[in-house]
């Protein structure tokens, strides 16, 4: 059974989230100070962590901050606040996703579940070649010499075409929000600025999509993400 750390200090949200978590079989726990949660995200295994930003002792912020230093599993804010400042600092500092307050129980709980998943497939992922090359839907990427043939002819890639590319090969058949593409390539560095991810989308299709304009490998899931598709 998945284990689920819920660090909230909102009581009655808390107890809402772990209801309707605990009826999609999960398994449960809640902390309502921060210094708490981060102590007891760090001393027992959690497969997810949903974690809200104003809390007593710490601060979500601090907690994201800290954990995502120690702790490779998701990270999802749960949070008022509506600022993009907020998700932006947040997901700089390794958050997964990022649910505004009020929400809806059974979609946050859905949520949760599809992330749990994704990770799962992530970290089982075998796709990956020991000698550093993925070859997929006539796609070859070859990490050593950072060069990527399409159709059999070389095309050219940015550094972080070449590096969106590889994470979508790797995880093909994942779908990917726009949030976590710019959490997992760009961190802080383009300062928040995440409509850089369908720009690198739209420029690794002109280079390797046989028709850009309809594309059959690097996918567009409307409302959703992006995906590599075999």
């Amino acid at each position: 059974m998945k284990k689920i750390l819920i660090i909230e200090d909102d009581m009655e949200i808390a107890d809402v989230e772990k209801d309707y978590l605990e009826l999609s079989g999960l398994s449960v726990t809640i902390r309502n100070d921060g210094l708490a949660g981060y102590q007891e995200a760090l001393a027992n295994p959690y497969d997810l962590i949903l974690l809200d930003l104003m809390l007593p002792g710490m601060d979500g912020f601090e907690i994201c901050r800290k954990l995502r230093e120690k702790l490779d599993i998701p990270i999802t804010i749960v949070s008022a606040r509506h600022e993009d400042i907020d998700k932006i600092r947040t997901l700089g500092f390794g958050a997964d996703e990022y649910i505004e307050k009020p929400f809806s129980p059974a979609v946050l709980a859905a949520q949760v579940k599809s992330q749990l998943s994704r990770y799962d497939q992530l970290k089982g992922s075998q796709k990956k070649k020991a000698d550093g090359r993925l070859s997929l839907g006539g796609i070859v990427l070859d990490e050593a010499t950072h060069t990527v043939t399409a159709r059999g002819k070389p095309v050219e890639l940015a550094n972080k075409e070449f590096q969106l590319l590889r994470f979508l090969m790797i995880n093909a058949g994942i779908v990917f929000s726009r949030d976590t593409l710019y959490n997992r390539i760009w961190g802080m560095e383009s300062l928040g600025n995440t409509a850089t991810v369908p720009v690198h989308i739209n420029r690794i299709r002109e280079a390797v999509e046989e028709d850009p304009s309809n594309p059959k490998h690097i996918l567009t899931i409307w409302g959703v993400g992006y995906k590599f598709q075999v």
